[in-house]
């Protein structure tokens, strides 16, 4: 696997790739563990090879996200998960961009309303943050809630979404 840096208003991202798709999206401070570039087996892409390609585009789209021209992302994805947190991380791309959504909601969507803290568990997960918009997901009462990037972060996605004037924040 093979790992590239972005540098974005919420700091440097670093994304992972095999060579078929994106595999990860790291925040400066991740709860999912040290980013690639502290981890043993892991080499910085060059300019070269499909890897290469597919986290170029990555970083484009991403550049563009930040700069408010692009609200969806055409990237191929390659997540490790179980079956269920693939559901709802299909489901978390599902939410338009500039709108929330409750765990509750989001829940109801793929069939159970009891399901609302597995649905949290696998939010919690989603190991390719900002294109797998997870930070779209709230509290039930329009809450920010735990965020892999952080609060601060989530906040200021939403904001730059539009998302936070929808929940009257």
């Amino acid at each position: 696997m093979v790992f590239s840096k972005v540098s974005t208003p919420i700091g440097e991202l670093v994304l992972t790739a095999s060579d078929a798709a994106l595999t990860g999206v790291f925040f400066p401070t991740s709860r999912r563990g040290p980013a690639p570039t502290h981890q043993a087996g892991w080499e910085e892409a060059g300019t070269e090879g499909p890897a290469a390609e597919v986290l170029a585009r990555a970083r484009e789209q991403l550049e563009e996200y930040f700069a408010r021209t692009r609200t969806t992302f055409d990237l191929p994805l390659e997540a490790l998960g179980s079956a269920f947190e693939h559901r709802v991380w299909n489901a978390l791309r599902q939410i338009p961009y500039g709108t929330t959504t409750s765990y509750g909601a989001l829940a109801k969507r793929l069939g159970d309303k009891h399901a609302t803290r597995a649905v949290g568990l696998a939010n919690g997960k989603n190991p390719i943050p900002i294109i797998v918009p997870c930070h779209r997901v709230v509290g039930s009462k329009g809450e920010l809630t735990g965020f892999g990037g952080g609060l601060d972060t989530k906040r200021w996605l939403l904001e730059h979404e539009g998302a936070l004037m929808e929940l009257g924040a």
